[in-house]
């Protein structure tokens, strides 16, 4: 487990710290000084530092079903990115989560859920839904996505140029697709709750949607300033 930290405070460090020692299950904090929202940064610090051949992203605010890593694994192929979905939260259940301070058991049938289709589970469907491959875009987000980490070294990563809020998981897909990966959807399994929270600004929007745009038309398969910031070129290169 890698925590990618985007500039938290101490009381993060605390927490992760206090899961590694509760856990067999090697937890890295990768951290990052806070300078505005660097997500793409974030996950490549953590790229860089990861050791399995897998990676499975998720974000902060996601409560997963038992069952979410091993779902994702059923489908994983070499030049497959896995796009997964997630079931909403309103806000008082998650307000009622939080003041509980233990996570509940949450299925199909619990209260406060929106888009309760997500959050059915039936693996016979899952399979169908997730055996034909495309290139689209729509939907792309990085709270529920897995890929094997060489196919994501093989594009240099996350774009660290995206700073602010929005589209620097769907360049990293562009990228992605266009050297030759496709997409699956991992729908009726690895399902993820999103908790309720305030968005975030989006400020940043029409720059990173410019950055978006150069990648699409170029048809860009590798960012100049990626993962190998922070490894060694030899890696990133496969070599």
């Amino acid at each position: 487990i890698i925590v990618a930290d985007d500039g938290s405070r101490q009381e993060t460090a605390e927490v992760v710290d206090f899961i590694r020692r509760r856990t067999s299950i090697p937890v890295k904090h990768s951290w990052q000084p806070d300078r505005g929202f660097r997500a793409a940064e974030s996950r490549n610090r953590a790229l860089a530092q990861a050791k399995g051949d897998y990676i499975v992203l998720i974000d902060g605010d996601m409560v997963l079903d038992p069952s979410f890593i091993a779902d994702h694994l059923k489908i994983a192929r070499k030049g497959r990115l896995i796009q997964g979905s997630r079931v909403i939260l309103t806000e008082d259940k998650t307000q009622d989560i939080l003041d509980e301070g233990d996570l509940p058991a949450l299925s199909v049938f619990s209260s406060g859920i929106e888009k309760r289709l997500s959050a059915l589970r039936c693996r016979c469907l899952a399979k169908l839904a997730g055996r034909k491959g495309n290139r689209k875009h729509k939907g792309i987000k990085t709270c529920n996505m897995g890929f094997f980490r060489s196919d994501a070294l093989a594009v240099n990563g996350f774009d660290n140029s995206f700073v602010g809020w929005g589209r620097e998981d769907s360049e990293f897909v562009a990228r992605c697709y266009h050297n030759g990966m496709k997409r699956h959807n991992l729908k009726f399994a690895g399902i993820a709750y999103h908790l309720w929270h305030n968005e975030a600004e989006r400020d940043s929007l029409p720059q990173n949607d410019a950055l978006l745009e150069a990648t699409l038309s170029e048809r860009k398969i590798r960012c100049v300033h990626g993962v190998s910031d922070f490894i060694k070129d030899e890696e990133v290169a496969g070599k």
